[in-house]
């Protein structure tokens, strides 16, 4: 396939990409990156692809499935790395030491803290990162992701619900 063939057929490719990220992810942001990634691996074998057939569909959602869960997988790593970074935090209110005890059932509440985290959708999450652990205000927050401030303070609190109720059924269990 030739580059001029391609940019005919990646308009279509690129909205059938996002659709299917849309369905995974439920929002428009990670569906756009998927979309990009998708496109980007298209091109690496727009050679061996047949403008004749309608093979590249079929390429096409095997590359949007695989770019979904590798944005996943990524998500995953960086939770891990924000469970190391709860690790560094002092318990809130004390600058002090603080017992073992203590020091256990913070660590407890951290690990079910990242694991309620997983729950949220990518959205919730990043808004609730941003306002909960990067420190950024409702109108700051609003700026940097186009959203109003009325939904971003609707989100962040829909994701503290969800957490809290995450936490509240693992000391039920």
């Amino acid at each position: 396939m030739t580059q001029e063939e391609f940019e005919n057929i990646a308009p279509s490719l690129r909205g059938l990409m996002f659709s299917i990220a849309c369905d995974f992810f439920g929002n428009q942001d990670d569906a756009e990156d998927v979309a990009q990634d998708g496109l980007l691996e298209l091109w690496k074998f727009r050679e061996q692809m047949d403008v004749r057939n309608s093979s590249h569909r079929g390429l096409a959602v095997r590359i949007a499935k695989h770019c979904c869960i590798n944005l996943v997988r990524k998500r995953r790593s960086n939770m891990e790395v924000l469970s190391q970074d709860y690790a560094t935090l002092a318990p809130l209110g004390t600058d002090t030491a603080s017992s073992p005890h203590e020091e256990m059932e913070l660590a407890e509440m951290k690990k079910a803290i990242d694991l309620a985290l997983l729950h949220l959708n990518p959205s919730e999450r990043r808004l609730f990162q941003m306002r909960q652990i990067e420190g950024l205000g409702i109108d700051e927050i609003a700026a940097l992701t186009n959203i109003t401030p009325a939904s971003v303070k609707s989100m962040v609190s829909t994701a503290r619900r969800k957490i809290f109720e995450e936490l509240k059924q693992k000391r039920r269990l």
